[in-house]
């Protein structure tokens, strides 16, 4: 038996590489017709539309939502405040949904009252002091809020005869 010379197994190599990968080009674009559907899974190589990268293949993206046989129980904020004290503070409607809240029942879960009620209800302290730590400067007249925990602050001035 002889041994096959180079040309002849480079010769076949080609044939195996262009018969295995023919199979891969099935679902390109060509001049004549539209791609065929490509396969979840296929590597798709991504097209250039001039300002970068697009993808072609559509991912859907699911939204957070709760199944539609739940309760929606205390959605405010809490049971003295009903809506969001922040302007950057998500509504507990929609921070409590998906997948981690599925099975919740809201009846059990706490719902505890807003401090801001109780820092509301607490007097102006105060001092003669021009500082109040560090974040709380007294120069100006009037009082001022810690921006850590709320409380208002107020410096008595000498002029004052009160």
């Amino acid at each position: 038996m002889l041994a096959p010379t180079r040309a002849l197994r480079t010769h076949a190599s080609l044939n195996r590489t262009i018969f295995t990968s023919a199979s891969c080009f099935e679902s390109l674009p060509t001049k004549q017709g539209v791609a065929a559907p490509i396969a979840q899974g296929d590597f798709v190589r991504p097209r250039s539309d001039g300002q970068g990268i697009s993808a072609q293949v559509k991912t859907p993206i699911a939204r957070a939502t709760n199944p539609p046989g739940l309760v929606e129980y205390g959605t405010e904020q809490s049971p003295n405040f009903a809506t969001t004290w922040s302007p950057s503070q998500r509504p507990k409607s929609e921070a409590m949904k998906g997948p981690r809240f599925e099975q919740t029942d809201y009846r059990f879960q706490p719902q505890p009252l807003s401090a801001m009620e109780l820092i509301n209800n607490h007097p102006i302290q105060m001092t003669t002091k021009r500082a109040m730590g560090l974040w709380v400067i007294l120069d100006k007249p009037g009082p001022k809020a810690c921006p850590y925990c709320g409380i208002r602050y107020q410096r008595v001035s000498d002029d004052d005869d009160h």
